[in-house]
């Protein structure tokens, strides 16, 4: 009885030390702290393919113009001003004067140049510079002043503004190389494994309304936190301020505790799919390298996965079923006619035996009679995607195919889908941080870095990515919004028919925020809780949304 009387006391003391360090932060500290899901791989803004870099990228890099989250509207960033020209293929910006990147060096054309040069180098593979090659041939950058560049494309790029969103310019004179920055913050320390730092750019050319210079916060600490029971528990505990992204599972626990820390904006942009290896090196069985190059074998397996229950069990209503690679929530550009996704197993078998599988004693073989059995990996420590996988395993043996589940630490599995591709089938999600088609560009064109099914082909490898291919470059050189809707429209309808990506739910937009947090306004867009970063401060809360 009396250890447990002294651990109690213990539990006590360290909670209200907790508190105490949570008050100190919240009144003086002004350091936001959230958490990574995974090692970034890389500073460099222009070779950004995975979340944590780009993270890092939102809150370090400056950029021409921004998309704000939450209107969605354009807004000028270091440029004040741009020009279209009426063929699409030429933008004129005005810059900004008398800037300085966060080591001092000035900012001028001539960094912008510099950055779109390197963004279009075709050696450097950028999957940023993806969403802007519409055609054949060089990118022209003329620099006519200091506060002047023109930049003007081979074909028609239609929504060009937009894309440059994502572009952090670089400095073309700093020793610092990407880490001379022009945003908010700048990368101080960096602790792989643990943790980012950021701090404070001291030449950061934004002032709220009253004059005083941004950003509030003096530093973000970025935690490497793959497990999300342990990013929750901090967040309970007032370590950390904001969950950007919340699994409905948390949410739900959150919603009971806390209310007001949840937010839950709807229907997001980002979708969670499925996809299986059919790179022509991969080291697979040639049986299994021709299962996953079917049409047939990929949609019997669509039909056999239930949507609906995935979005009712794993995610707890905070989902919809996904009709392919645009959210409904994005109302323009989401292709309205597609077919509701259908669960039907007798469907797939069906399919399945049109395509020489047949079904014996509960085990579905090929024509070869090799046995029908897959393994996905997926992300360790993230809950709903082991989950979603075991119900897939549970669907897809009712036509007789065996499912195995292995989770990788994101740099493993990140090392299998785009370098070794030792691999079969793999369960992921994209985040979409853009409504236009053209962010897409490094997805569906087939030489792109992220075509995971058959990534960087020096030429199309079907008929049908050959297709995606014209029709991607078709809607980005388009002069009207009519055309370019027509021919995303019909991407939408080729990936339907394919199911290279098979593509399962849409998350809501669901997000955590600290009390402690002034300023947060979460939005459907990624970034839901930082995206205007350089507003936030911190306030006196002393449990920093913590349960007292």
């Amino acid at each position: 009885m009396r250890r447990a009387f002294a651990f109690l006391a213990f539990s006590f003391v360290a909670c209200w030390a907790t508190a105490l360090r949570a008050e100190t932060a919240g009144q003086s500290g002004s350091e936001l702290h959230f958490c990574l899901r995974g090692e970034p791989k890389t500073f460099n803004p222009l070779l950004v393919e995975d979340d944590a870099s780009e993270t890092i990228r939102y809150l370090t890099g400056g950029v021409l113009i921004r998309l704000n989250r939450q209107t969605q509207a354009l807004e000028p960033g270091l440029a004040i001003s741009w020009k279209l020209s009426q063929d699409g293929r030429r933008i004129t910006f005005r810059l900004r004067s008398g800037l300085r990147f966060s080591d001092g060096t000035p900012f001028s054309a001539e960094d912008v140049a510099y950055t779109l040069k390197a963004l279009m180098d075709p050696l450097l593979h950028s999957p940023t510079g993806d969403s802007f090659r519409s055609g054949e041939g060089q990118v022209d950058v003329q620099v006519p002043s200091a506060e002047n560049v023109v930049v003007t494309f081979p074909a028609p790029v239609a929504g060009l503004e937009r894309l440059f969103d994502q572009v952090a310019i670089l400095s073309a004179h700093s020793p610092k190389k990407e880490m001379a920055v022009l945003g908010p913050f700048y990368v101080a320390d960096y602790s792989p494994g643990s943790f980012v730092l950021l701090h404070r750019n001291p030449n950061y050319w934004k002032k709220d309304k009253e004059g005083k210079p941004l950003p509030y916060l003096d530093s973000v600490r970025l935690d490497i936190q793959r497990n999300r029971d342990i990013e929750l528990l901090r967040f309970r505990r007032g370590e950390i301020h904001l969950i950007n992204t919340l699994d409905s599972e948390y949410f739900e626990r959150l919603q009971k505790e806390t209310p007001g820390a949840v937010h839950d904006a709807g229907t997001g942009l980002d979708s969670e799919f499925m996809w299986f290896n059919q790179v022509p090196a991969a080291p697979l069985p040639e049986h299994k390298k021709n299962w996953f190059r079917a049409t047939e074998f990929r949609n019997a397996v669509s039909m056999a996965i239930n949507r609906a229950d995935l979005c009712r069990i794993v995610f707890g209503g905070h989902a919809q079923p996904a009709f392919g690679p645009v959210s409904p929530a994005n109302q323009f550009w989401f292709n309205s006619s597609l077919p509701v996704p259908k669960y039907d197993s007798a469907g797939a078998l069906r399919l399945l035996a049109r395509a020489g599988f047949r079904l014996e004693d509960g085990i579905l073989r090929d024509s070869s009679g090799n046995r029908v059995e897959f393994t996905v990996i997926t992300n360790a420590g993230n809950k709903s995607r082991e989950q979603m996988v075991t119900m897939i395993q549970q669907d897809l043996s009712q036509i007789g195919i065996k499912v195995n589940l292995v989770t990788l630490d994101f740099p493993s599995l990140i090392e299998r889908i785009t370098r070794t591709y030792d691999y079969e089938a793999c369960l992921l999600g994209l985040v979409n941080t853009d409504l236009d088609p053209n962010s897409q560009m490094n997805v569906w064109l087939s030489s792109a870095e992220n075509h995971q099914w058959n990534p960087k082909q020096s030429n199309p490898a079907t008929a049908w990515e050959a297709e995606l291919d014209r029709l991607m470059r078709s809607q980005s050189s388009a002069a009207t919004d009519k055309k370019r809707k027509s021919d995303f429209d019909k991407v939408q309808q080729i990936v339907a028919e394919q199911q290279p990506f098979i593509y399962l739910v849409n998350k809501n937009a669901m997000s955590a925020v600290s009390r402690a947090v002034v300023g947060s306004s979460p939005s459907v867009l990624d970034p839901h809780t930082f995206w205007n970063a350089e507003l936030l401060r911190l306030g006196a809360d002393p449990g920093l949304g913590a349960q007292k």
